[in-house]
């Protein structure tokens, strides 16, 4: 059985090691609840089964009974809580200290690049920056963007991309695109993209002053909407969008980088309506 630090998703790891028991002796689902101390003999089974959860009560059970302890038996619970946590900081910064201890113990942690690009707005803007500045050095490519970031930061940034295949460099030491995406997990996306999405819209905020009207185009619109026009909107969104996406597409040569924002979102709670009126 692979070491728990290969491992992203303890149900994952759950279910491996209860195949892994199986295969060797008659091992079930009934005796391995029996042995974490569990009244339900198929709580386990329903934990893998994605139908519930482990507390941290039930994460103290069921580490002696797989036979975790020390690093492993922490790494462990950063699993859990990558996993189930519903606060993005708590995902992000579990899956940072995941990465740490496996890295530690000599495990490759293949998401660790990806995790890198998807946590800064930086490195898909110099994604597209990159390629037009000809002959630029860091610091230049750093200071052109807005706001401007350190010859270092723009450096590593650069360096991580061509490790990702992103970015290609050229005998001359241009940039070019490639045509490669971020391979990556959904669960790791899903850890990193609310942090994403947050420096976008603080940089949106910025931007109302430090642009003039000539440069950026900001509008918003606050409605009343129930749930049949919400999804109806949603799906407007999505397929202007791919509208954008084909627009882009067709631009040859471009000066500018730029971040267009599609936001849509509550501004109170639902209100119940009142029978009687």
């Amino acid at each position: 059985m692979k070491s728990v630090f290969e491992y992203r998703n303890y149900r994952e790891y759950i279910r491996d090691f209860y195949e892994s028991r199986k295969r060797c002796s008659a091992f079930t689902w009934r005796e391995f609840a029996k042995q974490a101390g569990f009244s339900s003999s198929g709580f386990l089974k329903l934990v893998c089964d994605g139908k519930t959860r482990l507390s941290k009560v039930a994460v103290e059970k069921v580490l002696p009974a797989m036979n975790l302890s020390g690093e492993q038996a922490e790494y462990f619970r950063l699993m859990v809580s990558f996993c189930d946590s519903q606060q993005p900081e708590v995902r992000s910064s579990s899956f940072e200290k995941m990465m740490k201890i496996a890295q530690e113990n000599r495990v490759e942690f293949l998401e660790a690049k990806s995790f890198a690009y998807f946590s800064s707005w930086t490195n898909p803007a110099l994604r597209e920056l990159a390629p037009i500045m000809k002959g630029a050095t860091p610091l230049e490519m750093g200071h052109a963007l807005v706001p401007a970031i350190s010859a270092a930061d723009a450096r590593e940034s650069l360096e991580l991309q061509e490790s990702l295949g992103l970015l290609k460099k050229d005998e001359c030491g241009n940039y070019h695109q490639t045509s490669e995406g971020v391979s990556s997990t959904r669960e790791m996306v899903s850890a990193t993209v609310v942090s994403m999405q947050k420096q976008y819209a603080q940089l949106a905020a910025d931007a109302l002053e430090r642009y003039t009207r000539d440069y950026r185009h900001i509008s918003g619109m606050t409605m009343g909407l129930d749930r049949e026009a919400y999804e109806r909107l949603a799906c407007e969104l999505d397929a202007f969008r791919k509208k954008v996406a084909e627009i882009v597409s067709n631009v040859k040569s471009y000066d500018r980088v730029y971040r267009m924002n599609l936001q849509l979102f509550p501004l109170s709670k639902k209100v119940d309506k009142n029978e009687k009126e």
